[in-house]
C-alpha cells in the first residue's frame, strides 16, 4: 500500500550525492531501477532524471519493518530513502557518477507500488518503437531520452539568453490563422461561432512577425509551435517547434551574423563544441553542381562531375539521348570501389530509381588500368579515356553517371553520394560541418500546377540586379533568401523580406496571383505596407532537428517528449480519434463515407 511523503523533504536528486556528501543523512526519492537481495542484505539501485545511485538495507541499520519493505522493491516502485552517505565498501563503480558512494538506509517510505513494465527502462533500448511509443511515459523514464531532453531544455534556454541580450523582444503570435493555401497542406479547425468556416493552425508565424516589423518592434523571436499536414520522415512531424525571429533595418549579413554567433553560442554551452566563424557560405547554384543538393553533406567528397560536353556525340543513346532533350550528364567518383559486386551496383541503380531516374549508367576502371561498364560497347576505348579522365578516374575507381533533366540528375546523385557514404563508411560522425546556402531560386517550376511557384514563400525579396526579369523570366531570379545546412540537414532559413508594394504586387503576378485574390488571402499585410513600413529580413531554425543532430539521434521522435508516428497518429493516446455527434452538430459538420 502506498505511503504518504508527510514531513519529509527531499535533500538531493540522486545523481547530485556525492563523496562531498559522506558522512551527512541524505533523503532522496525515485524509481527502482533494481532490486537485489544478497540474503541479509539488499542493494537498491534508485533512479531519478539526475542518475543512478546506490541504496544498501540491512535490517541492523534500518529495523525489521524497513528491511520488510526493501524485501518487497520491484522495478519501477516510488520509494522515499533517508540514510547515511558512505564511500563503498565494495569496489568502486566508474561507470556512475555516484560510483564511489552509496546511502545506508534508515528508513524507506513506499509512495507508489508498479505493475511489471512491458519493456526495461534502460539507455539504449533495443525495444521496437511501436512498442515503446505506445508506453511512451515509460519510455521517457529512459536515461538516454531524459538526456536528450534535459538538453533540448537548455538549449532553448540558452537561445533565449541570447537573443533577449542582443534585443530581441519574445512576442507570440495567434495559433488559430486564417488559411493561405501557399504552402503545405494546413491543419484545419471548423469554427462554431461562424458555421462553414475554418481557422488554420500556423506553418509558421511569418505573416504575424511580419506585422510586428510594420509595428515598430524592431526585432522579434519566438520558439513557437508550427504545424504542416505533410507525410511525415525521421526529421519532419506534423507538428513542430521553430526558434523564429525578424529584424528591422537589416540586409543578409544581419540575420547571418545574429543567427551564427546564436548557433556558436548554443553549441558551446551545450555540448562544448567550437563552431568556427564565419560559417562558410556557398551560392545554390555552387552547392546543387557540387553536391546535387541544396542542403549538401560537406563532410567527405565524392562531389559531383558534369560529362555532358566529353560525352557529346558518343555513341551511347542514352547520354545522347538526355543531351538532346535539353539534360544533363553527370557522375560521381566512388574512390577503390572498381570491383564492388555487381550485386551491389544492381542495388544501387534500384536506389537511384527511387530518386526518379530510369537507370544508373557505370564504368570501373580496373587496377590493371583496363574498362568494365554497362555501355562499353557503345563507346570507344578513347572515348571511355576521355570519359576516365573527365571523372578524375584512376586504377581502382567506380564511376557512377546519371543522365536526365538536370533536376533529376541532381536528386540521384545528390542521394546516392550520401548513401555511398554511409554505406561505405566515409562520414566522421564526430564532425560538425555547417553550411550556409544562399542565392536562392526566387521561383520553382510546378509540373503539377503548371506554373511557377515560390520556392521559400511569395514574401521573398528578389536580387535587385534580377528584378528586370520578374515578369520576362522568372526562372531566372534569384532570391535574397539563406539556409543554415548543418551535415546535409536544413537547421533553418530565411530571407529577406519584400517590404515595397510595388514589387509584392509584381511577385504576386509572377505567381499567377490577381490582385483580387492576393487581397482576399493576404489583404490584412497588404494593407499593412500602405502605412510605412521598415526594410525586414528574418530566419526560423527547426528546434527540434538542432537538438536532434546535436545528441546524433536518428530521429526527431528521440528529442519530442510526445511524437507521432509516420501516419500523423499518436500511438500512446490515439490521436486522432472519432468525436462524438453533438460535437459535429456544434460545428455544423457531417462525416460522408
Amino acid at each position: 500500500m502506498a505511503e504518504s511523503m508527510k514531513d519529509l523533504k527531499r535533500s538531493h536528486r540522486c545523481g547530485e550525492v556525492s563523496v562531498q556528501n559522506v558522512g551527512e543523512s541524505v533523503t532522496v526519492m525515485g524509481w527502482v531501477q533494481k532490486q537485489r537481495n544478497k540474503g541479509g542484505i539488499i542493494f537498491v539501485d534508485l533512479r531519478d532524471r539526475s542518475g543512478i545511485l546506490q541504496v544498501i538495507f540491512e535490517e541492523s541499520d534500518c529495523g525489521t519493518e524497513n528491511f520488510a519493505k526493501a524485501e518487497k522493491l520491484r522495478s519501477e516502485f516510488v520509494v522515499a530513502v533517508t540514510g547515511r552517505v558512505t564511500r563503498r565498501e565494495g569496489a568502486v563503480n566508474e561507470n556512475l557518477a555516484t560510483g564511489e558512494i552509496e546511502v545506508r538506509a534508515d528508513q524507506v517510505r513506499i509512495l507508489s507500488e508498479a505493475e511489471t513494465p512491458p519493456f526495461p527502462i534502460e539507455a539504449d533500448s533495443k525495444t521496437k518503437e511501436e512498442l515503446r511509443l505506445k508506453y511512451r511515459y515509460l519510455d521517457l523514464r529512459r536515461p538516454d531520452l531524459q538526456r536528450n531532453l534535459m538538453l533540448r531544455s537548455k538549449i532553448a534556454t540558452s537561445i533565449r539568453a541570447f537573443l533577449s541580450d542582443e534585443g530581441f523582444l519574445e512576442i507570440e503570435t495567434p495559433i488559430l490563422n486564417k488559411s493561405t493555401p501557399e504552402g503545405a497542406r494546413d491543419y484545419l479547425v471548423p469554427s462554431r461561432v461562424h458555421p462553414g468556416t475554418f481557422y488554420a493552425l500556423p506553418q509558421s508565424p511569418q505573416i504575424f512577425k511580419q506585422l510586428l516589423m510594420c509595428s515598430g518592434y524592431d526585432r522579434y523571436f519566438q520558439i513557437a509551435k508550427c504545424f504542416r499536414d505533410e507525410d511525415l520522415r525521421a526529421d519532419r512531424q506534423p507538428e513542430f517547434t521553430q526558434v523564429d525571429l525578424e529584424m528591422s533595418f537589416v540586409d543578409v549579413d544581419d540575420v547571418i551574423d545574429a543567427t551564427e554567433r546564436m548557433v556558436a553560442k548554443v553549441c558551446k554551452e551545450a555540448i562544448g563544441l567550437e563552431v568556427s566563424l564565419p560559417i562558410e557560405r556557398m551560392t545554390w547554384d555552387e552547392a546543387m553542381n557540387r553536391f546535387g543538393s541544396d542542403k549538401p553533406d560537406t563532410r567527405f567528397g565524392m562531389e559531383l562531375t558534369d560529362v555532358s560536353d566529353v560525352v557529346k556525340g558518343c555513341g551511347f543513346g542514352v547520354f545522347t539521348g538526355a543531351l538532346d532533350a535539353g539534360g544533363s550528364v553527370r557522375g560521381i567518383n566512388v574512390k577503390g570501389n572498381a570491383e564492388m559486386p555487381r550485386k551491389k551496383i544492381d542495388a544501387l541503380v534500384e536506389f537511384a530509381k527511387g530518386y526518379g531516374a530510369k537507370g544508373l549508367a557505370y564504368l570501373c576502371v580496373m587496377p590493371d588500368g583496363s574498362f568494365k561498364s554497362s555501355f562499353a560497347k557503345f563507346m570507344t576505348e578513347d572515348e571511355l579515356k576521355a570519359l576516365s579522365e573527365a571523372m578524375g578516374g584512376e586504377p581502382g575507381d567506380l564511376l557512377l553517371f546519371a543522365a536526365d533533366r538536370l533536376k533529376t540528375v541532381y536528386a540521384v546523385l545528390g542521394a546516392l553520394r550520401v548513401e555511398l557514404a554511409k554505406q561505405l563508411g566515409l562520414i566522421d560522425e564526430n564532425k560538425f560541418h555547417f553550411l550556409w546556402v544562399t542565392e536562392f531560386p526566387q521561383f520553382e517550376w510546378s509540373d503539377e500546377e503548371e506554373r511557377f511557384v515560390a520556392m521559400h514563400h511569395p514574401f521573398t525579396m528578389p536580387m535587385e540586379e534580377d528584378l528586370e526579369y520578374l515578369e520576362s523570366d522568372p526562372g531566372r531570379v534569384r532570391a535574397k533568401a539563406y539556409d543554415i545546412v548543418l551535415n546535409g540537414v536544413e537547421l533553418g532559413g530565411g530571407s529577406v523580406r519584400i517590404y515595397r508594394s510595388d514589387i509584392q504586387e509584381r511577385m504576386f503576378e509572377a505567381l499567377g496571383f490577381t490582385k483580387e485574390k492576393a487581397h482576399e488571402q493576404f489583404g490584412f499585410l497588404l494593407d499593412a505596407f500602405t502605412y510605412g513600413v521598415p526594410p525586414h529580413a528574418g530566419l526560423a531554425i527547426g528546434l527540434d532537428r538542432f537538438v536532434m543532430l546535436l545528441v546524433k539521434a536518428e530521429s526527431i521522435r528521440e528529442v519530442i517528449a510526445f511524437p507521432k508516428v509516420k501516419d500523423a497518429s499518436c500511438l500512446m493516446s490515439a490521436a486522432p480519434d472519432v468525436v462524438d455527434a453533438k460535437q459535429l452538430e456544434e460545428l455544423h459538420l457531417s462525416i460522408t463515407e
